[in-house]
């Protein structure tokens, strides 16, 4: 879905086509006065995604429930606009700095306190779940055996993830804790970006950060920021390395998919494998 296609959408559901494009990537987000418009990919032959966007609106009214600062949804339905979901959010104040990691921490504890809804189910949070599919779109870009041995990590490590026994009890998680996840206006943090939102192992939100430490250039500092705000450095927990095997390993098929049009992505693709190969887990990571 290109910008062209996505203000298309955004008529047909009834909106202005000269909405301001505030991103483009999974979704196209577009901002409408005092809302913001969610515009899904075309969920024809693809009732997941639909179905993700309803979720998404129940738990913007199951978080609102239950005290939790988050983007509420300004319609209670998605609205179906040439077969893409399309979803209406309040416009949230504009932030008065950026979000840290210590932003993120009592957000977390927030939803890792709250039992499972009951209106709807959530789904498990499938990392590796994506391997394939990304894997397959990267085609002859990359080296075969570079494929395999991804292939055969992911099928380690999926094992190896049903078998850990969690330090903190499982149950609703965000699934993308990251500080661009976290808005903070003039009253204080809240969460943005709800998609992702899994019933699991609570120290899946908690990697996320842990993995940014040592991979993408998160300040030290920042992260024991992050740790003394939640209570808990999930590093200290021996199931840390399994889970963050598990992430890395659908990093690096995540970024397999550009290759075959991106070079940069391609000589990414291969820092990160043979990172993994040599078992290097201090290598930096970067964006293409």
């Amino acid at each position: 879905m290109d910008e062209m296609r996505a203000r298309e959408v955004l008529t047909a559901a009834g909106f202005s086509a000269a909405a301001e494009l505030l991103a483009l990537g999974e979704n196209a987000v577009f901002a409408a006065g005092d809302l913001v418009i969610k515009v899904g990919r075309d969920a024809t032959g693809h009732p997941e995604l639909r179905a993700r966007a309803e979720r998404e609106v129940a738990l913007a009214d199951w978080l609102a429930a239950s005290g939790v600062p988050a983007v509420r949804a300004a319609e209670r339905e998605p609205r179906l606009a040439e077969g893409h979901p399309v979803t209406l959010w309040l416009r949230l104040p504009d932030a008065v700095r950026p979000a840290e990691p210590r932003d993120l921490a009592p957000l977390l504890t927030r939803v890792h306190a709250l039992p499972a809804p009951t209106d709807f189910t959530l789904p498990r949070r499938e990392l590796l779940g994506g391997v394939e599919r990304w894997l397959t779109l990267a085609g002859d870009a990359i080296d075969p055996a570079d494929a395999d041995y991804l292939r055969e990590r992911r099928d380690g490590f999926a094992a190896a993830a049903a078998a850990l026994v969690p330090h903190l009890p499982p149950g609703p998680i965000h699934g993308d804790a990251l500080p661009r996840n976290v808005h903070v206006g003039p009253d204080g943090p809240v969460l943005v970006d709800l998609e992702t939102f899994s019933a699991d192992l609570r120290e899946h939100d908690l990697v996320v950060l842990a993995l940014s430490r040592d991979r993408y250039g998160l300040d030290p500092a920042a992260y024991d920021a992050f740790t003394a705000a939640y209570g808990w450095d999930v590093r200290e927990w021996e199931g840390c390395a399994v889970l963050r095997g598990a992430r890395e390993t659908a990093s690096c098929a995540w970024v397999s998919q550009h290759a075959p049009a991106n070079p940069k992505a391609l000589a990414e693709f291969r820092r990160r494998v043979a990172s993994l190969r040599e078992g290097d887990a201090e290598v930096r990571w970067y964006p293409f």
